[in-house]
């Protein structure tokens, strides 16, 4: 008789449970996965909501280095020696996560080749999308940053047409993420909803036409 084959390993069975190193945690907005200078011993997969990344400096001054979203995993620094968080990790509304110890996503990445090419994926993903907003911060102006950020909040070009923005984002936390002043975010946000390019009464919606702004020269 032929030797039964094992099946492929189902991450998303295997983080619907609690269990072997891992829990589910319910957050609500406002909560902190993790501080900056904490102990980084835990790794956290995002199944529902969304989370912020923040650095403050030794002056105070605080800045948005990410928003992850619905599948992204948060605090995998710990995997390459990270010691200490480099970053503070906000719920920006209710969802759910998976929380992880360390050594059990060692053992994951060891014992499981599928989701070790899921995970190496994202990484190479997460590192592309970090080149691509230096690059944004260096040689584009606050217009086209507002509009390629407000694309990818919105995942434009990955389902439909046109999305909801969800969660909604406040002026203050888009300068913050792009790098400029609540005064220009508010003027470039008039100027995109007179061209038609965004709508907002209440929820924001952006359409696939914005992505001209991004690829004007």
């Amino acid at each position: 008789m032929r030797k039964k084959r094992p099946g492929r390993f189902d991450f998303k069975s295997f983080v619907a449970g609690n269990g072997d190193g891992r829990v589910i945690v319910e957050l609500r907005k406002g909560a902190a996965l993790f501080s900056q200078g904490n102990p980084a011993d835990r790794v956290f997969y995002i199944l529902k909501g969304k989370v912020k990344l923040t650095v403050l400096s030794r002056q105070g001054k605080e800045a948005v280095i990410a928003v992850l979203g619905p599948d992204a995993f948060v605090g995998e620094g710990c995997l390459a020696g990270q010691r200490l968080r480099m970053a503070t990790a906000t719920a920006m509304t209710d969802g759910t996560v998976v929380r992880l110890k360390k050594e059990a996503m060692v053992r994951l990445l060891h014992e499981q080749p599928t989701f070790g090419e899921l995970f190496t994926a994202y990484l190479l993903s997460r590192n592309i999308r970090v080149e691509e907003d230096l690059v944004d911060q260096l040689f584009n102006s606050s217009e086209k940053r507002l509009a390629r950020m407000l694309l990818l909040l919105a995942h434009v070009g990955k389902d439909e047409a046109s999305e909801v923005v969800v969660p909604k984002v406040s002026q203050e936390l888009l300068a913050d993420m792009i790098g400029t002043t609540r005064a220009r975010v508010s003027f470039f946000m008039n100027k995109f909803r007179k061209l038609g390019l965004i709508e907002y009464n209440g929820r924001l919606r952006v359409h696939s036409s914005l992505l001209n702004i991004v690829l004007h020269d």
